[in-house]
């Protein structure tokens, strides 16, 4: 991440040393612990030496091959889908005025309120045998009978779902970088002759370029490494799921490690070799535009045209999220063989409330999502603070490792934290034996799932609040010191007084994805009185009977808590929220 320090940074005195160390060995601690754990691991031998044979193993067996080119297949055909869709849409939303765009360009982001995980179940209800879709193509007399979208092509669905929830953060990264281009580029170009596709192709995209990679990376490591998906389309030949099935063989077998090495090595090289021809400074561009550009008002096709591209995705987008909500109103049974339901029930929503694994599953998550946010939020300004105010050896490395979780698939994380539970001083005979753990006969990953979440959502946090800080001036605390207020009080006084629209933003956004955490809810709540909200709904959309309605109805429940954390969030940042998803 790219840090715009302010001009008027203060030395790093002794607490400022201290606060460093602290916060480096927390993220060490809680980030790069777990991930060595996992890396280490997939290379020891069986008499506890080196060897590749575990890695290579993993690569010849067919079935794993088969698995890391599906969940590459996936990630790859998910990114150039959003790019498609993405593209066309900031373009229009950023150089065109026309009738409805405040209200379309807040439906765009709506697909980020419903995670893939649960767009799942509507999809089942869309694309199914006995779906919606088949009803109506038989109703039609188009078919004689009902067509298993999903089972003929559980690829392409989990590719659909995960598209139309991930594009809004390809397309936030797209619209920021429009925004920020200097027409007077374009205009040279046209005074020189070139035609818009022209200056399209040689100036607006080449100038987008790091916006798009920062938005494709997240896209990429989200859909490469996305476990709940699969899972809910029993698509069982893809890594990450398979890697999930070998979560009960960690303390006896070597290959989970070795297939969780490949899949990090995968991601992160990915990374790497996108960063170094796509998100290179060179083409960043001559930075943020000195004059503003003035959008086109569109004629009346015009209008039409932008209305229908950018409606129609969104409508797209959002059958999903109705599909679930009308199965969250089904009784059972309700919806079989029709295009709508035969009848409507609310008993799902009070279920969802009082069911004994659905409520207690929304009090666990509260619970969990709630301590890893304040953690944030501390360590968010700590580290913020660090990165704008202070000139301190050790910065960079700071900014990196706080960026980190963006970049790291959340399977790989999860996996480290399990076997955290194998090792000193968590593991058998050791002096915190039982205070943590997942694999055994009483099992409580309470502490690990709120490490987890707070780990994955920190840069939330941090980006929210390092945008803040780089927009106020340091003079205020300065006159503060001088008038004999010590550092923390004017960093209380001051400091977070001015940052509190950026740090509840970044808290929102932090609890919300908290909330919704799939990859470590999914391994790390084994038992059924720790499991947070995913969990359940996974349990219980597998439930024969009113199952199905009561996941659905939760997931309505997490469709609302997304979308009012999102509403929040972007009235407070703006276009400035497309850089909470870069990596």
């Amino acid at each position: 991440m790219a840090i715009r320090y302010c001009p008027a940074m203060q030395r790093a005195g002794r607490g400022s040393w201290i606060l460093l160390i602290g916060l480096l060995g927390v993220l060490g601690a809680g980030l790069l612990y777990p991930i060595w754990l996992t890396v280490s691991e997939g290379f020891v031998a069986e008499d506890g030496g080196f060897t590749f044979f575990h890695v290579f193993d993993v690569l010849q067996d067919p079935a794993t091959r088969t698995g890391l080119l599906n969940a590459l297949g996936i990630a790859t055909a998910t990114t150039l889908l959003c790019l498609l869709i993405s593209i066309p849409m900031a373009l229009v939303s950023v150089r065109c005025l026309y009738p409805g765009r405040r209200v379309l360009e807040a439906l765009v982001l709506v697909p980020l309120i419903l995670p893939p995980f649960v767009g799942a179940i509507g999809l089942h209800h869309l694309l199914g045998r006995h779906g919606a879709i088949s009803s109506l193509l038989v109703d039609l007399g188009i078919v004689s009978h009902g067509i298993d979208f999903i089972g003929a092509g559980g690829f392409w669905a989990i590719v659909l779902i995960e598209a139309l929830h991930l594009y809004p953060i390809i397309y936030l990264n797209a619209a920021a970088a429009l925004a920020n281009q200097d027409p007077a580029l374009e205009e040279a170009a046209q005074g020189l002759g070139a035609s818009r596709w022209q200056r399209l192709k040689h100036i607006v995209v080449p100038l987008m370029r790091p916006g798009l990679f920062a938005g494709s990376t997240i896209v990429f490591i989200w859909s490469l490494t996305e476990l709940g998906t699969p899972l809910m389309f029993d698509y069982q030949q893809v890594t990450p799921v398979q890697i999930f099935n070998g979560i009960k063989e960690m303390n006896v077998s070597r290959e989970p490690y070795a297939l969780t090495v490949v899949l990090l090595v995968l991601a992160a090289g990915i990374y790497l070799v996108g960063k170094t021809f796509l998100g290179s400074a060179d083409a960043a561009g001559p930075g943020r535009a000195s004059l503003r550009f003035t959008p086109k008002k569109l004629g009346r096709w015009g209008s039409v045209g932008a209305l229908a591209l950018l409606g129609g995705v969104s409508f797209i987008a959002m059958l999903p999220h109705i599909s679930v909500v009308l199965a969250s109103l089904s009784p059972p049974g309700a919806w079989y063989d029709t295009v709508l339901p035969t009848s409507l029930t609310g008993a799902h929503y009070s279920e969802a409330l009082s069911h004994p694994l659905a409520a207690g599953s929304v009090r666990n998550s509260l619970f969990y999502a709630s301590i890893a946010t304040g953690l944030d939020i501390v360590l968010g300004l700590a580290i913020a603070y660090l990165l704008v105010r202070v000139k301190i050896r050790g910065r960079g490395l700071l900014d990196a490792l706080a960026m980190l979780p963006l970049a790291v698939p959340g399977l790989v994380m999860a996996f480290g934290y399990v076997a955290m539970t194998f090792r000193w001083p968590f593991g058998e005979g050791d002096p915190l034996e039982g205070v943590v753990s997942v694999i055994g006969a009483n099992p409580d990953p309470v502490l690990l799932l709120i490490v987890a979440y707070g780990v994955r959502r920190l840069p939330y946090v941090v980006r929210s609040a390092v945008a803040g800080l780089q927009q106020t001036s340091p003079q205020l605390e300065e006159a503060a010191l001088m008038l004999g207020a010590s550092r923390l009080t004017a960093i209380r006084t001051i400091v977070v007084p001015l940052l509190i629209a950026n740090l509840i933003a970044g808290g929102l956004l932090a609890f919300a994805f908290a909330m919704l955490e799939v990859s470590d809810s999914l391994i790390l709540a084994q038992r059924a009185a720790d499991f947070p909200i995913t969990k359940a709904i996974y349990v219980l959309f597998e439930r024969l009977g009113d199952g199905p309605g009561i996941a659905s109805a939760m997931g309505v429940w997490a469709m609302l808590l997304l979308a009012f954390t999102l509403v929040g969030a972007s009235v407070l940042m703006g276009r400035k929220l497309g850089a909470v998803f870069r990596a």
